[in-house]
């Protein structure tokens, strides 16, 4: 099987959850999963302007990596705005597949501006904080953003560049 086609099939079967009956309390659950872990991460929610949730977000790769996840933009206090969807490309020294979560946060009205207008992506220069108890005390914005992820399940050997890009689309 081509590695391309191996990528895409991996993070299709790893992003099935991502396809939610109803994406916005999906998107809420996975919120309470972060800060029952980490209840520091509540500054965050209170401080953005906005932020954006990817309750399931499936990634693979062999040598040629990918990602893919659909989550819900919100507004600061809980307003669910519109529909957001992630996909990466990465390459370099990969191997596996995994499943996780992620919550970016907007530093500023700039920042949360250009995400809802489209104007955004994430590159390799800005590093995500992993959840975990207490994490969240010592993180800081970078280049607007401050990234948190979980990871759900699978096992993933990487030493890869990449970056990710984002679609808004109205919420259904």
């Amino acid at each position: 099987m081509v590695p391309g086609v191996m990528v895409a099939a991996m993070c299709l079967a790893l992003s099935g959850a991502a396809r939610a009956a109803d994406p916005v309390s999906d998107a809420k659950a996975t919120k309470e999963v972060f800060l029952k872990t980490d209840p520091d991460l509540q500054r965050f929610f209170d401080e953005s302007p906005g932020y954006v949730i990817f309750p399931s977000i499936g990634k693979g790769g062999v040598g040629i990596g990918g990602a893919h996840g659909n989550g819900i933009l919100f507004a600061r206090g809980d307003h669910p705005l519109a529909r957001a969807s992630m996909t990466q490309v990465s390459v370099g020294l990969q191997l596996g597949g995994q499943n996780f979560s992620e919550i970016i946060f907007f530093e500023n009205e700039k920042a949360f501006s250009d995400f809802k207008k489209g104007n955004f992506s994430l590159t390799a220069g800005v590093s995500a904080v992993a959840l975990a108890a207490g994490a969240s005390k010592s993180a800081k914005y970078q280049k607007g953003v401050a990234v948190f992820t979980a990871t759900k399940g699978g096992l993933m050997f990487e030493a890869s560049v990449g970056g990710q890009r984002f679609s808004i689309s109205a919420l259904k």
